[in-house]
């Protein structure tokens, strides 16, 4: 599927129901593709908190793109140069952290979408423009189709959400449950009930505004809790830690059969 037609695709099911994916912190494109195959529909490649690079990030969008699996790039906090160089490489939408005022947001969105949106660096000669074999009228049109995802996880966003959800240009509103927790003084306590409360105020204001919102969860409680709250951009555990509990259970069970058979 081309990366157009991924964005739409994401459009359309994010407007019908939740939609699913993991944060990946590997470089392997096998892991990428694997889980795309399982039918979760987005992963977020992480440049903030994982070891890829803009080179390494390039092949794992080509395995999500493989697996019709929406490929979302986390850029570190504060590059926003990382942004074009993301969705130069064909990323479907780009995350951005630490968002904490208007201003944030405008650097976000000027840096992804070219003009008259943004003023995002033109070159035509990337692998979202097919190396150039794309029609430049049609490929500059197309690529301001890309996601928009920021990051609200601290004090300083929440009191500025207001004058943040103003700019326009916003897809989605992700809560750092982590971050927030540790801005509100309980850091890791993420169903501390300082932190639910501040996580339902975002919700109801970007729902009023009529902004999808997710967040980071890692249990089936967690995600049912927050669907049922109105969240559309379930982000579910990290490909790693599902690999580990995963082999974990394996393990588990293994353990069973060595108890039953006396070995």
């Amino acid at each position: 599927m081309g990366i157009t037609e991924l964005i739409r695709h994401f459009r359309q099911r994010i407007a019908e129901r939740p939609v699913f994916g993991p944060f990946s912190k590997t470089s392997d494109p096998a892991i990428v593709e694997t889980l795309g195959h399982a039918g979760f529909d987005f992963i977020i490649l992480d440049t903030e908190h994982g070891p890829n690079s803009i080179e390494t990030v390039q092949d794992l969008i080509r395995a999500a793109q493989l697996s019709d699996m929406a490929p979302i790039v986390r850029i570190s906090s504060g590059d926003y140069e990382m942004i074009g160089k993301a969705l130069d490489v064909g990323a479907a939408g780009v995350q951005v952290p630490q968002i904490s005022c208007a201003e944030d947001v405008r650097a976000a969105i000027e840096h992804a979408k070219f003009a008259p949106l943004g003023m995002r660096g033109v070159c035509r000669y990337v692998r979202a423009a097919g190396y150039s074999s794309m029609n430049k009228a049609d490929y500059f049109r197309q690529a301001n189709e890309a996601l928009v995802i920021i990051q609200i996880e601290g004090q300083a966003a929440l009191d500025n959400l207001d004058e943040i959800l103003a700019v326009d240009g916003i897809d989605i509103v992700f809560i750092g449950p982590y971050d927030l927790s540790q801005s509100l003084g309980v850091g890791g306590e993420v169903e501390h009930p300082l932190v639910i409360e501040k996580m339902r105020h975002i919700v109801n204001v970007c729902l009023e505004r009529g902004v999808f919102v997710g967040n980071f969860t890692e249990t089936i409680p967690q995600a049912e809790m927050w669907t049922g709250h109105g969240l559309r951009y379930m982000s579910y555990s990290v490909d790693v830690g599902i690999l580990y509990e995963a082999g974990k259970a394996l393990m588990s069970d293994f353990d069973r059969m060595r108890n039953r058979s006396g070995q």
